[in-house]
């Protein structure tokens, strides 16, 4: 007997579905469906999925949504009603209907009514459930007046707008009064002239589910299961169901009904066709012309003296195959967002794959010479891949917002919104969800509930859909006729129900508008230096390549605030590559990172650059791929280049290989390549040796391999922050400090880094400090000082600071009274600077200054101009003593989160058991094997997942920084003093790789209480 279901609801409604949206299709397949229909509620966020696993098992979908539509007349009663999309038309009738409920709603809610139905609706199927009466479910017409007169009256208004498109859904779920109730729809039905249908209003895929049903139930409620009575479904009923055990429960008419609707709907999502925005291109020239106008624009001015031969080949193929696969309006659009861009002065670049382009770099949207970098670009747009290219750009991340804006205003809302990113659940959050669920207490939900069956089945169950962090997908035709759109939680933020995934599957251009915080600060930093040819800033252009100081303090591991290479793993690994060329710094970038680590590169890649370990290339194709990197795959491209030259994979082949990379752990598919990739190479003459070291290399990239593109437009970052760091330190650090919350490092450890390479730090002061951190010239004409801002005062916002300093530009203040006055400050806002020591000249010091502000109330209209003018109004003789060195330390640290007098570990080396410790730069003379014990300030905290459970720590002291490496079982012994304690005293065991020092803990003491009330930040477990 033929049967399809209409009306089932995927874990993609939101902790309603216990099953995913792949596990409903594979199970209807298997019972030999004719059809499913998935109807999410007031969604398609999971068409897509169900999509392409119907495609692969050859069932049928049809694509639907579930409604509680609002009826103004029966407000207490919903009507509950299932859409289906026979055609392309009703499809985007659907998904426009979807998005009417979402834009006008909240993130994560809608509201229809069934006015928006008649108005909105002309060609969608509808399976309307109608809920009877509880207890007395018959529905004659005598006595339809006193039992159910909203269902009549509902019933009448559908038929009235939808007749021959509106069937009554009838679901029999073993309810215990399966028959009364059918009777009463039956008879429903019969009274307003309607046909009937069997629809399962299905929640999970198979019986087995109805534990986790129940539990995702009582997340979504925040009740815990116990106390969720008659809300939870009243049996194990709501699942995929055998056809025959259908059979005992519905009329067959109701069952071929059912598969009679699903013929009708003859709508795929293959029909989707995207189109891109066309309002580009000027009057009387094609796309493809102007791509090749501006590219050529571009060209002239990257090569002015001329385009290498190599390049104009290059430049040449892109065209034709971008024309080809009709991608220029993808590109056109991207230039024009980066053009805005940069005549607003935002400073942006593009990155990822798109970096293999040399149309990208002709039309300013990447910044990697072709020229100078062996890049692959079938990485970024293939033929034979046949997807869609995805362009990502970075900008400035305190101005992305501008270039946000700039895209709504230009394609309007209807044409322009944010992917969607798919929150699912984890460990710990399944964990905590389950838990609280279970009826847990809060202290009772641990580790020990990981491998609960509950939790390992919400593992990967999405929870909500978020804002992807800048993909922007833009339409010809209005977006939602393609994917429903609603609204971000933030806002002036609207989003598509597809995540980037989707938009892949189903060929829609995203392109990534990024936002990158170490551009704010180069843009700020340039922004600080004359260009000296009369221009009046500097510019990222006129950075001079390849410079010998520059690598040299690299290679010295000297990188704090430098791009990318700032964490403690990169900085131990400068020392030993020791990059002399900025392909060096590619890779660099890329080998600190999971993938090369988990495959073994690193040590071999080092061996061969330090000439400890012999090169060999089992011919001239493989040389030819990893020549550049001494025999060692360090980017993906050369994973893919070598299954091709060295395993004979076709082009297509190696791209499934890449794909699988990169999901190995999730799909498992990476294992299907082993023998394929093996043989292949055993085949053309290698080694199996070399075969099965290359594979597991491969299984490492699966960790995080870099694309060789991605890494070369980071390179291009590294070394410009790191030429401005080497040759205008006091400048680079000012752009770093005025760009912050960004990178590894606080305030502090900024500015005590900057101190060390010889920059005089001026302190906050309310005569001098703006609000941004500036620099100062010197009288005796040495190189500028910096000065620190009123932004990194706590408790003093950017408003009061603008109002202080447009204040002091009339004439200086007088005395406290006045400041507080022309600057319109309220008494926590002057005593944060009182606070802070900023007001030295008025007040000699701290104690002074909070006497004196106490001092200060309301003014008094008749005398405020007298008060403000005479500088003794508020001196009644008495004057406190200044605060001692630590005090005023600790008045530093919790005013603005610094200091500039003496660092703390210089105070307690003068006093046991600190004066026995080793400082930072002791450590240089000791040996490696050497017992040491240091102390300092803990401003780091790292357990990288490659280190096999490893903590990493930095201590800072007066000298500089210490690195301790902390094994499992020490972190056991001493747990509370290495999580928590802000000052550590360690005994342990220096350990030296060329210039690189650790020391191995072996004993960790708390010595926190040395200063009572000392919180300095930490950078923990980032």
């Amino acid at each position: 007997m033929a049967y399809a279901e209409l009306c089932c609801r995927s874990n993609y409604s939101f902790l309603t579905g216990a099953s995913h949206p792949e596990e409903l299709v594979a199970r209807a397949r298997a019972l030999g469906y004719d059809a499913l229909a998935l109807t999410d509620e007031c969604s398609l966020a999971g068409i897509v999925k169900a999509h392409q696993a119907a495609k692969s098992c050859g069932l049928k979908l049809i694509a639907g949504s579930l409604f509680h539509l609002h009826d103004p007349d029966h407000p207490a009663h919903p009507v509950r009603l299932v859409l289906l999309a026979p055609t392309r038309s009703a499809y985007a009738e659907l998904s426009g209907l979807i998005t009417r409920g979402r834009r006008r709603s909240a993130k994560g809610e809608y509201r229809l009514s069934l006015r928006d139905l008649d108005r909105l609706v002309r060609e969608c199927l509808l399976v309307w459930l109608p809920e009877p009466p509880a207890g007395d479910p018959r529905l004659a017409a005598t006595a339809s007046a006193s039992l159910a007169p909203h269902l009549f009256a509902q019933g009448h208004a559908l038929a009235a707008g939808h007749r021959g498109r509106l069937w009554l859904g009838v679901t029999l779920a073993h309810g215990g009064n399966d028959t009364s109730r059918y009777l009463a729809l039956h008879e429903l039905a019969v009274a307003l002239d309607l046909p009937m249908t069997a629809a399962g209003d299905v929640l999970m895929h198979e019986r087995a589910r109805r534990p986790l049903l129940d539990v995702v139930t009582a997340i979504r409620l925040n009740t815990p299961l116990a106390q969720l009575g008659t809300r939870l479904t009243a049996n194990a009923e709501r699942h995929l169901r055998r056809i025959d055990t259908l059979r005992r429960l519905y009329p067959p008419a109701l069952l071929e009904e059912s598969a009679r609707i699903a013929a009708r709907c003859v709508f795929s999502l293959d029909e989707l066709r995207y189109e891109y925005p066309r309002e580009l291109v000027p009057e009387g020239m094609s796309a493809g012309d102007y791509l090749r106008t501006l590219t050529l624009a571009g060209m002239h001015t990257r090569w002015p003296q001329g385009t290498p031969e190599k390049v104009l080949r290059q430049i040449d193929a892109e065209l034709a195959l971008i024309a080809e696969l009709k991608y220029e309006y993808y590109f056109l659009t991207v230039h024009d967002i980066v053009a805005f861009a940069r005549a607003q002065g935002i400073l942006c670049q593009g990155r990822g794959s798109a970096a293999s382009s040399a149309v990208c770099y002709c039309l300013g949207i990447t910044e990697v010479d072709p020229a100078r970098c062996e890049l692959l670009f079938e990485r970024f747009l293939s033929r034979e891949r046949n997807e869609p290219p995805d362009i990502d750009v970075d900008f400035e991340h305190e101005r992305r917002e501008e270039v946000i804006q700039y895209i709504y205003r230009k394609y309007g809302r209807e044409h322009a919104a944010l992917a969607a990113t798919l929150i699912c659940y984890r460990p710990r959050s399944a964990v905590r969800d389950v838990g609280k669920a279970l009826g847990l207490a809060p202290e009772e939900i641990g580790d020990g509930l990981r491998e609960h069956p509950l939790v390992r089945e919400l593992l990967g169950f999405p929870r909500h859909l978020s804002q992807h962090v800048g993909g922007f997908v833009i339409t010809r035709a209005p977006l939602s006729t393609l994917v429903p759109v609603e609204n971000a939680a933030m806002a002036d933020r609207t989003i598509i129900q597809w995540d980037k995934d989707d938009l892949e599957a189903m060929g829609l251009l995203k392109v990534d508008i990024l936002a990158l915080g170490m551009l704010t600060a180069i843009r700020k930093t340039l922004a600080l230096l004359p260009a000296g040819d009369g221009r009046t800033t500097l510019a990222m252009a006129d950075i001079p390549p390849e410079d010998p100081a520059t690598y040299a303090m690299l290679s010295r591991g000297d990188s704090v605030g430098v791009f990318q290479v700032e964490s403690r793993a990169q900085m131990a690994m400068l020392p030993r590559l020791r990059p002399r060329t900025f392909y060096d710094l590619v890779v660099q970038v890329a080998i600190v990172r999971p993938g090369p680590i988990q495959g073994d590169m690193v040590h071999p890649y080092l061996r061969r650059r330090a000439g400890e370990e012999p090169v060999h290339y089992p011919d001239d194709a493989v040389r030819g791929v990893l020549e550049r990197t001494l025999g060692v795959p360090i980017f993906q491209e050369q994973v893919i280049k070598l299954a091709m030259v060295a395993a004979g994979f076709s082009g297509g082949e190696a791209d499934q290989l890449r794909r699988a990379m990169a999901s190995w752990r999730k799909s498992g598919e990476l294992e299907k390549f082993r023998a394929k990739l093996i043989d292949g190479m055993l085949a053309r003459g290698h080694e199996r040796a070399f075969a099965e070291r290359l594979f597991r290399q491969i299984e490492g990239f699966g960790e995080y391999g870099f694309p060789e593109s991605h890494a070369a437009s980071f390179a291009l970052l590294v070394y410009v922050s790191a030429w401005l760091k080497c040759h205008q330190p006091a400048a680079f650090c000012c752009g770093l400090l005025n760009s912050l919350p960004m990178g590894f490092y606080s305030p502090s450890q900024l500015v005590q880094d900057v101190r060390r390479h010889g920059v005089p730090v001026l302190p906050v002061d309310i005569d001098h400090s703006e609000w941004d951190y500036q620099l100062e010239a010197l009288a005796k004409g040495d190189g500028p000082a910096l000065r620190i801002g009123l932004r990194q005062v706590a408790g003093f916002g950017e408003d009061a600071a603008r109002r202080l300093v447009a204040a002091r530009a009339q004439q200086p203040f007088a005395n406290l009274q006045d400041l507080k006055a022309r600057a319109q400050l309220t008494q926590a806002q002057l005593a944060a600077l009182v606070a802070a020591n900023a007001v030295q000249r008025l007040a000699s010091h701290r104690h002074q200054g909070h006497w004196e502000a106490r001092a200060i109330g309301q003014e008094m209209p008749l005398y405020a101009a007298q008060q403000r003018g005479d500088s003794d109004a508020l001196h009644d003789g008495i004057h406190l003593p200044a605060p001692g060195e630590t005090t005023d330390m600790l008045a530093d640290y919790a005013s603005t989160g610094l200091t500039l007098n003496r660092h703390p570990m210089a105070i307690l080396r003068e006093r046991p058991p600190f004066d026995r410790c080793l400082r930072a730069s002791d450590l240089q003379r000791l040996a490696s094997g050497r017992f040491a014990r240091v102390a300092g300030v803990v401003t780091n905290r790292q357990r990288p997942g490659t280190a096999s459970g490893v903590l990493f720590m930095t201590l800072e002291d007066e000298t500089g920084n210490v690195n301790l490496v902390v094994w499992e079982a020490t972190q056991a012994r001493y747990h509370r003093a290495v999580l928590d304690a802000r000052i550590l005293v360690v005994k342990g065991t220096v350990e030296r790789k060329d210039s690189v020092i650790h020391v191995i803990a072996g004993h960790i003491t708390d010595a926190s209480s040395a200063f009572s009330g000392f919180d300095p930040a930490s950078r923990d477990f980032h």
